[in-house]
């Protein structure tokens, strides 16, 4: 039989330690990230810098919230997010492998979600 919240326990840190690892190289303001901003149109630095750093909060936040709860919606969010941010890569020119080595930023959040259910209600989204 297998232990489904040992593998819950497993999935909450992979994801933390996954948000949290980019969450920081976003409030350092890795070079390449900036970079990026202005293939969708913000070129200036500073405004890319600080919409960067805010994105590290958020992802820290996340990823301390998932370690305490795995809320439905933030594990959604999680979801999207990752699969955003990896899908960046080829989007900006970087091969699509760099895409495809990152499914596990969006599978991780996503097979979570699943172990802690899917909602059958709004309300279960907050819980």
């Amino acid at each position: 039989m297998v232990n489904t919240k040992l593998i819950e326990w497993v999935l909450r840190v992979s994801v933390a330690g996954e948000f949290i690892g980019h969450g920081v190289f976003a409030l350092q303001g890795k070079k390449d990230w900036i970079g990026w901003f202005a293939k969708f149109g913000v070129s200036d630095l500073s405004m890319a810098t600080q919409l960067l750093f805010i994105i590290g909060i958020i992802d820290i936040a996340l990823a301390i919230l998932i370690l305490i709860k795995p809320v439905r919606l933030a594990l959604l969010w999680m979801v999207f997010w990752g699969f955003w941010t990896a899908l960046l890569r080829p989007i900006v020119g970087m091969p699509v492998w760099d895409f495809v080595e990152r499914w596990a930023n969006w599978g991780a959040p996503l097979a979570l979600l699943l172990i802690v259910g899917w909602p059958k209600s709004l309300k279960e989204w907050f819980k």
